[in-house]
């Protein structure tokens, strides 16, 4: 059992309960036991959050650990240390590895792994479909008896129409969401960055926005239909924001996240052949920044999300055309979102933090998210001053796939707390 621990003196801030105040926090058993003013609480270790925020522990709901079958980009024990040095208690993983989870035993083997490891929270996310080969349903009962939270192709969108609406179907049962990759296959074969006028000028081939919005418009009318809990991965086009705030007016049952990279890039960031920007779905327009941006800030857009996706050197270091989608981004996610978010002024810290703990929790459906008395002792301590500068190098991840090296930020996590045990811990 972890040792009791009183935090002293930080700025509270917890949007599930409508907290943002300065007081002290008692975790014991594992657990919240008080909140607010502690004065006589006796524990045997104390931190002084002078200057931190206290909030309820970081939730990614979209990470990418290679294990099994490529644990020399990632496993679950370096994924997991490179989250809690991020802030993040709880993470979600996709199941886009070699074999894919499409099984209760590969569920299991997630869980093992995880709970070895020792770190923070990880929750599987089953394949949609065999093999995520779009063609025929995994077992999803066996799955979510064995720990799934969610139900995703991701890397593939599932492009067969009948096949998406029977999963529908199918996981109403269970009340789990559907995670999709919108991304039409036949619209998006062979691209390599956004189809546009840099594509064009850099002679690559691209990835229209229309790829993205076709799957996406389909798949709500289906959500329409069946009542399914869908939710849209790395939400990145103009186009898809309006198609998703108008199914939301609607009363669709739909949420969405989206990725620092496309709130803070472009597609003019491939001008170079830089490989560490080449990304699915790609860097796009703009204009499709502000429209994600406006979809964060007026809810649209529920989630902010990593998409943390570790690649070898080797692999990064391949021509533009040849070389894997994908970035890391566990690790630089919380100060990505100051740059974008706080430091304009769009959001303040509250409703940020409400996008990185209450919500995703909602849309996984985990008892997670909240400093409230009895929950899990789940915590980020975080100096929102600090100014440092990305250092791929120092990275707790296997890889260093990461566009934003050398990049100044503005905030850093002082230490990240797991069911009451300090997993990360640097003052």
């Amino acid at each position: 059992m972890p040792e009791s621990l009183l935090i002293k003196n930080g700025r509270i801030i917890d949007p599930s309960q409508g907290v943002d105040r300065v007081g002290d926090l008692f975790l014991a058993d594992g657990k919240v036991r008080q909140i607010g003013s502690c004065a006589g609480v006796r524990a045997e270790r104390t931190l002084d959050a002078t200057n931190l925020i206290v909030c309820p522990g970081l939730i990614d709901i979209h990470v990418h650990f290679r294990e099994p079958g490529n644990e020399e980009e990632e496993t679950i024990a370096s994924g997991s240390a490179a989250a809690v040095a991020g802030g993040f208690t709880s993470v979600a993983c996709m199941p886009n590895t070699d074999p894919a989870i499409d099984s209760a035993t590969a569920v299991e083997f997630v869980v093992g792994q995880a709970a070895r490891a020792g770190l923070c929270n990880v929750f599987p996310i089953g394949a949609i479909t065999k093999q995520r080969q779009g063609k025929e349903l995994a077992e999803m009962g066996q799955m979510v008896r064995a720990g799934a939270v969610a139900f995703s192709d991701d890397g593939h969108g599932v492009a067969s129409a009948s096949v998406m609406l029977r999963a529908m179907q199918y996981v109403t049962m269970f009340d789990k969401p559907l995670i999709q990759h919108c991304e039409d296959p036949d619209l998006s074969a062979g691209g390599a960055m956004h189809s546009g006028y840099v594509s064009v000028r850099l002679g690559l081939p691209g990835i229209p926005a229309v790829a993205e919005e076709l799957m996406l418009q389909r798949d709500l009318r289906l959500a329409r239909e069946t009542g399914a809990r869908y939710h849209a991965a790395h939400v990145s086009t103009a186009g898809s924001v309006k198609l998703l705030r108008r199914a939301r007016h609607d009363g669709v049952p739909v949420t969405a996240e989206v990725t620092p990279h496309h709130l803070l890039l472009t597609d003019e960031a491939c001008a170079g052949y830089d490989t560490n920007y080449k990304m699915n779905p790609p860097l796009r327009t703009e204009e499709d920044v502000r429209a994600c941006l406006q979809g964060v800030v007026d809810g649209t857009i529920d989630c902010l999300a990593s998409d943390h996706a570790p690649h070898g050197t080797q692999e990064k270091e391949l021509v533009f055309t040849a070389a894997p989608f994908g970035i890391i981004g566990l690790e630089t996610a919380l100060p990505l979102y100051v740059k974008a978010l706080i430091t304009p002024g769009l959001l303040d810290w509250p409703n940020v933090i409400d996008r990185m703990t209450v919500r995703p929790a909602r849309v996984l459906g985990l008892a997670k998210g909240t400093l409230a008395v009895g929950a899990d002792a789940d915590v980020t301590l975080i100096d929102p001053q600090a100014e440092w500068t990305i250092d791929v190098s120092r990275f707790r991840s296997k890889s260093r796939n990461s566009p934003f090296e050398g990049w100044s930020v503005r905030s850093r996590v002082v230490a990240t707390i797991v069911g009451g045990d300090v997993k990360y811990y640097e003052p």
